[in-house]
């Protein structure tokens, strides 16, 4: 059994920890507040216009120059896996790591598959797991905000990609944000952009005109699209970590109990064996 003083001193590490994982929850907590308002300021704008996108998209086809609806044979899958770059929060980054090689194995077994990661830890999984990442782009999550600018700027290089036909097919993995305990993870297609039937058989009137939209209207639609992924994953990964501290305190909080009821007893021992050992001495004096 542990002495008092090994007991004391491990109950000085514990409140330690616990300060340390209740800073943690409070910061989590303020920058969680500030992404909760980005992507709520974002997602009906978002959403309208990503039913605007299908909804063009399907009165336009490849000879309008528009690319981006293009259906072709699947030889090429580009994945793109949004976690964080910092850990800490709790089952976050590997449920985006394990989504990612569940969709390989199970619906791209045969398929040449290249990995894009947003967020250096489910990229390291992936690695470590030996899957190809041809790009990572973690330096956005590194910055003080998340800018569309460079949100634009990678939807951009991955919509070259598709393009080109570099790829036939691009989807996203991430965690959608519901509330501060919850997230969702979720994996979407983002190119080709899915058209349903009804649409399809839907004749439309472009104003101004078709090459304007496909060159303005589609390309902003998918970049928009695009950064309110990555504002949903960043506002998930905050409530993640929240969530991972305050649960991380609360157990630091009944260790704590365990070990101060741990000292006391150890304390209690050490003074009754003192004064037994006063008392066998007083007796022996006596004698």
């Amino acid at each position: 059994m542990a002495t008092a003083k090994e007991i004391k001193q491990r109950i000085g590490s514990i409140k330690t920890t616990m300060q340390i994982t209740s800073a943690m929850k409070m910061v989590s907590a303020a920058k969680l507040r500030k992404a909760q308002s980005a992507i709520w300021q974002i997602v009906p704008y978002a959403n309208k216009l990503q039913e605007v996108l299908q909804s063009v998209a399907s009165g336009l086809d490849e000879a309008d120059g528009n690319p981006y609806s293009t259906q072709r044979e699947i030889k090429k899958v580009l994945i793109i896996a949004v976690s964080s770059n910092k850990g800490l929060c709790g089952a976050f980054n590997n449920n985006v790591a394990k989504k990612v090689m569940t969709i390989i194995q199970e619906k791209y077994n045969e398929k040449q598959v290249d990995i894009i990661t947003i967020g250096k830890k489910a990229g390291e999984i992936l690695k470590h797991k030996g899957y190809k990442i041809v790009e990572n782009h973690d330096y956005i999550l590194s910055k003080k905000h998340l800018t569309y600018e460079d949100a634009s700027n990678v939807a951009q290089t991955i919509m070259n990609y598709f393009a080109q036909t570099k790829y036939d097919v691009v989807e996203i993995v991430y965690n959608r944000f519901k509330n501060a305990a919850v997230q969702i993870l979720s994996h979407e297609q983002f190119l080709p952009i899915q058209i349903s039937k009804e649409e399809k058989n839907m004749d439309y009137i472009f104003e101004p005109d078709r090459t304007y939209i496909v060159n303005h209207i589609i390309p902003k639609a998918l970049k928009i699209q695009f950064h309110k992924i990555l504002l949903d994953s960043l506002a998930a990964e905050h409530g993640a970590r929240m969530t991972a501290m305050h649960k991380a305190t609360d157990n630091a909080k009944e260790l704590l109990k365990d070990f101060i009821l741990q000292y006391n007893k150890a304390r209690q021992t050490s003074i009754t064996n003192q004064i037994l050992e006063i008392s066998s001495g007083a007796e022996a004096l006596k004698k």
